[in-house]
């Protein structure tokens, strides 16, 4: 692990080529969306069992529960709003954003649907759990309940990764392919246990890349950090990159 200062981070970014982001929880944590696997007691994976509510076994188990929780979810994230950190990140429009957040505030605050890349999926769309091919976008005001594929007649089910499936292929090709051609990574607020998402870091990392990291706390990340800032992602991304302009 190395800590450093803001100076030092933005000194690195502007010596490299091309850099990235990397995103977990903790970006959002800041707009008041509940982090999984924080040790604060409101992380949901402390209130709530993920093989029950995040994984088709727990969908096909009980799949009104499951559709319940993600009402309940869609509802809270409809209430909140970008944070600074989002904002921070939007202006630098050649940037591309990797995020394992399936919230949509990086778009609400102005990202280009082309730049972000939702290694979990999204929160904001529908599929057909038996993959008929059915889509719907949903008003996270008004989310509905457990409904039928218009198609198939399976159940529809949010369009995010749950225990036990794979990432979304193209997607995953797309962000190994970025983190394998970029001179540093950006790392903001994921605990990089999640895999092979954090394998990323990884990636960057062994082919002699800056790793950037912006947390509340040490991370599993730590250990690849040439410079690692511990506070608020609100303040520290909008010092970073202020005046700054970062390519991908």
């Amino acid at each position: 692990m190395a800590t450093g200062s803001v100076a030092e981070a933005r000194a690195i970014l502007q010596e490299v080529r091309s850099a990235a982001v990397f995103s977990g929880a903790g970006l959002s944590a800041e707009s008041g969306i509940a982090t999984f696997r924080d040790t604060e007691t409101d992380a949901l994976w402390s209130r709530f069992d993920p093989t029950e509510l995040a994984s088709p076994t727990g969908f096909e188990r009980n799949p009104e529960r499951v559709i319940d929780w993600y009402r309940w979810r869609r509802t809270k994230l409809a209430q909140v709003q970008p944070n600074p950190a989002h904002l921070a990140l939007v202006q630098q429009a050649s940037l591309l954003h990797i995020t394992q957040n399936v919230d949509d505030l990086s778009e609400r605050a102005g990202g280009s649907a082309e730049n972000i890349l939702h290694l979990h999926g999204t929160i904001r769309r529908d599929h057909c759990h038996s993959r008929c091919g059915h889509e719907e976008v949903i008003d996270l005001n008004d989310p509905p309940a457990l409904r039928r594929c218009p198609q198939c007649d399976s159940y529809m089910r949010p369009s995010v990764v749950w225990f036990g499936e794979g990432l979304p292929e193209d997607v995953w090709n797309r962000s190994v392919a970025v983190c394998r051609r970029v001179d540093c990574l950006i790392v903001i607020g994921t605990s990089a246990t999640v895999y092979p998402a954090a394998s990323l870091i990884e990636v960057v990392h062994t082919n002699g890349g800056a790793i950037i990291v912006v947390n509340t706390n040490p991370s599993e990340g730590s250990h690849a950090a040439t410079v690692e800032l511990i506070g608020p992602a609100g303040q520290i991304m909008t010092e970073l990159l202020d005046g700054l302009e970062i390519s991908s």
